[in-house]
């Protein structure tokens, strides 16, 4: 996958499989590192698929028999220099996060994470997203819970609403790491 937007949602898609109703997603610029992390109330996996899950022979996919999404972001992570963790707890949820070298030449770029997250957010509306950036320069939050209390009645999904969130989520990406990752890789 060419960015991280497309690794968050093949990431994201487990979550919705597994039954989530809360999927949490964080950006955060720390360190030297840019540490991506989703985690969801999900189902979770039982030890033995968790053992086995960045093994490209394994899914629990039952329309094929390989899953590449969760053993290529590890190798994405893992080429810069950074690592993958994945946590799960049978009934409980999941939570995956990928630590990368915020300059290695091997990072891939964000990608457009405001649309990856509309698109989700159009796919499930009854889903809440949370959504959180930081860095040293600033920090952002956004709670799809939150904006639904305001609508009054109106849908998540409408239009407007929709391109205004994804213009918030746009806007807080620049706040937070404009001139901090883009200058590092574009």
């Amino acid at each position: 996958m060419k960015d991280l937007s497309l690794h968050l949602m093949d990431i994201a898609q487990n979550s919705i499989a597994a039954g989530a109703t809360v999927i949490k997603i964080s950006l955060v610029s720390r360190d030297g590192f840019l540490i991506f992390r989703l985690s969801d109330n999900g189902c979770g996996m039982d030890k033995e698929i968790l053992e086995k899950v960045t093994d490209p022979f394994t899914t629990t996919r039952t329309t094929r028999e390989v899953g590449m999404g969760i053993p290529l972001f590890k190798l994405s992570a893992e080429m810069t220099g950074g690592s993958f963790e994945i946590k799960s707890h049978k009934g409980k949820g999941t939570t995956t996060e990928a630590r990368f070298v915020a300059d290695s030449i091997d990072r891939i770029p964000l990608g457009d994470i405001d649309e990856t997250l509309k698109a989700l957010i159009l796919a499930k509306p009854e889903i809440d997203y949370e959504i959180s950036f930081r860095s040293n320069k600033a920090q952002f939050e956004l709670k799809t819970e939150n904006v639904k209390k305001y609508l009054n009645g109106v849908s998540i999904s409408n239009f407007e609403v929709i391109n205004w969130i994804a213009e918030k989520i746009r806007e807080g990406m620049n706040e937070v790491f404009g001139g901090v990752l883009n200058e590092i890789s574009g």
